[in-house]
């Protein structure tokens, strides 16, 4: 890793065109994926500060270290650039990722969905067994495995918890982290969930990275938890018990749920790592003009 800002302050100084890099060293599929990849970057929206999803009645305070991509521009992420089947871009609000990063080079990128299961109780708090949960999980493994290898799929085992559920009352948002192990990958993929319960249903944060980027992404999940707020009137504290429906489940059932929705959104973001790796997104940098101000960063901290 610490060697990447150094090739990118070489292709930058040197002037290297990307294009022409791009062609000496890549097969005419893998230049048409990367010129894809740009085009893609390229064409998207990012919105900061105060964002609004009425769809959740949610507001995002997000200032300027992160920023928002709308439902159409998280489709073309999701579905374009990192090759999933449409269906895995359907019921997405929108996605965020951390300033000065792209789908392409993120460590991170949260997906948000919203389920109006209704208002869920958390009095089981301090009482749901969450071990017993994930072994109840693991029960079910093998032939899960065996179904998935069938369909031409990895195997996927889940390791542990990489971070063990657990709720603020304040706040009223639950999080926690699965460490998965695909098939043959050598770093293990981090699965990180964060819920933010209203009043009518559950706001989702989605983030799927590897378990080397776990202190990044556990930091990182709980500043999104902190500028996610409900509207007024769709709060947690406005549930009514005479008119509003109430969910049947607790807490141990929301991170049940979660536990079975697979990380097939961001298993694309994966193969691209595995596919392409570090040197193609040092070219995807320097044609997105990414370059001057990763190596001004770069001597900024050096000094």
């Amino acid at each position: 890793m610490k060697i990447l800002p150094f090739i990118i302050a070489s292709i930058a100084v040197l002037g290297f065109n990307a294009r022409s890099v791009l062609a000496q060293e890549q097969t005419p599929e893998q230049k048409a994926r990367i010129e894809q990849l740009i085009s893609i970057q390229k064409a998207l929206t990012p919105k900061y500060d105060t964002v609004s999803i009425p769809l959740a009645d949610v507001t995002l305070q997000l200032g300027k270290d992160y920023y928002f991509l709308n439902t159409e521009d998280s489709k073309k992420v999701i579905v374009d650039g990192w090759k999933n089947p449409p269906d895995n871009a359907k019921n997405v609000l929108g996605m965020i990722f951390k300033d000065k990063t792209n789908f392409i080079n993120a460590q991170w990128g949260a997906i948000i969905t919203y389920k109006p299961v209704g208002y869920v109780p958390d009095e089981d708090s301090k009482t749901a067994d969450y071990d017993a949960l994930l072994k109840q999980m693991r029960e079910g493994e093998d032939q899960e495995n065996t179904d998935r290898v069938k369909q031409g799929y990895e195997p996927i085992h889940i390791v542990g918890w990489a971070q063990p559920p657990s709720y603020d009352p304040a706040h009223h948002t639950l999080i926690w982290a699965q460490n998965l192990h695909f098939g043959n990958q050598t770093d293990n993929t981090l699965n990180y969930d964060v819920r933010i319960l209203g009043r009518r249903g559950l706001l989702s944060l989605n983030m799927v990275s590897t378990m080397s980027q776990l202190p990044d992404v556990g930091t990182a999940a709980a500043s999104l938890a902190s500028l996610a707020s409900y509207k007024p009137g769709a709060r947690y504290e406005d549930f009514s018990p005479s008119t509003d429906v109430k969910a049947e489940y607790g807490l141990a059932g929301v991170v049940a749920a979660g536990l079975g929705v697979a990380v097939a959104k961001k298993l694309g973001f994966l193969a691209l790592l595995l596919a392409f790796g570090k040197k193609f997104f040092i070219i995807i940098l320097v044609a997105l003009g990414g370059a001057f101000g990763y190596v001004k960063r770069l001597f900024a901290s050096k000094s």
